[in-house]
């Protein structure tokens, strides 16, 4: 089938549902969840549609509300996860004093660290688990435990984060965006990220390139707001942001 005809067909879908899943397009045209992708992408680029998290959107759909859970995320890009996780890890020196982020890619970056010397404040649980369980140093900020990403979210959480000040900071995001910045669906986890980063001497996001192009539902940071570390060259997002590729 070539490419014109697959993007007719989406286009379709999305007259007819609104919203469509990477997962339904690789079911109903019969293709890889790459090029599934690489057709959203390129819809998207074209002003045809909105790339969200796992799928598109039609052009006047507001936003995304609904976010996969961490058993489905783990195994996404799971590769091109660890080559960030493992670059971030490097970037933690004895004595830091660090912030590491709910979320699969952060979680990732467990493995790799070793020195026991840094204290660890994290809105994860299992990442607090997994800290405790090598030895190191770790705070859990209390509050409301989100079911699906396994993170404390809410005021309580933010209120508790602004008396911390933190020489570096690991984020995760749902989506990167030239006009929405970083983004997560979620109003209450949103919060507990833009206070987190609010308190981080440098704050790093860590993301692989399908978060790119796509918006979620709720902005916690600008683009300028850190450094975004992925595995593979955005040229468009070359000039407004500051982007590591390990």
């Amino acid at each position: 089938m070539l490419s014109e005809q697959r993007h007719m067909m989406i286009l379709k879908m999305l007259e007819e549902r609104r919203s469509v899943t990477v997962n339904e397009l690789t079911e109903f045209l019969g293709i890889s969840e790459s090029t599934a992708r690489r057709d959203i992408t390129t819809l998207d680029k074209a002003g045809k549609l909105i790339k969200v998290f796992g799928g598109a959107i039609t052009m006047d759909h507001d936003y995304l509300s609904v976010e996969p859970t961490v058993a489905q995320k783990t195994e996404v890009n799971r590769e091109e996860k660890i080559r960030i996780a493992r670059y971030a890890a490097s970037l933690i020196s004895p004595e830091d004093f660090v912030y590491l982020d709910a979320g699969t890619t952060t979680g990732y970056m467990i493995d790799f660290i070793q020195d026991t010397t840094v204290t660890y404040v994290t809105n994860a649980v299992a990442h607090a688990q997994r800290l405790a369980a090598k030895g190191l140093h770790v705070i859990l900020i209390g509050g409301m435990l989100k079911g699906s990403t396994e993170a404390v979210v809410g005021a309580t959480a933010a209120f508790t984060l602004k008396d911390y000040h933190f020489i570096k900071g690991f984020f995760g995001t749902n989506g990167v965006s030239k006009s929405a910045g970083f983004t997560t669906p979620d109003v209450n986890e949103a919060l507990v990220k833009r206070t987190a980063m609010r308190q981080c001497k440098k704050a790093y996001i860590l993301c692989d390139h399908n978060k790119f192009n796509t918006v979620s539902s709720v902005t916690f940071a600008s683009l300028a707001a850190g450094t975004v570390v992925t595995d593979m060259e955005m040229e468009e997002f070359s000039e407004s942001a500051d982007i590591i590729i390990p």
